[in-house]
């Protein structure tokens, strides 16, 4: 059965469903395999779990006013 993995920030329930839908058609066109047959894992990644150049994600969000 094959996966697809995605690390993403937090998303709606909608947001989740949409891009399940659109990765799942995607995947199926382009290796024609079944939609029924692929599994997709969001992993919800907070900002304050990342690190980018040497500082916590959450804290450079903070500097640029983006958070």
């Amino acid at each position: 059965m094959p996966t697809i993995s995605f690390n993403a920030p937090k998303m709606t329930r909608e947001q989740k469903a949409e891009i399940v839908a659109e990765f799942t058609k995607t995947a199926s066109r382009v290796t024609g395999i079944p939609q029924v047959g692929f599994v997709v894992y969001i992993h919800e990644i907070d900002p304050e779990n990342v690190g980018v150049g040497g500082e916590l994600l959450l804290e450079k969000k903070k500097r640029e006013g983006t958070l």
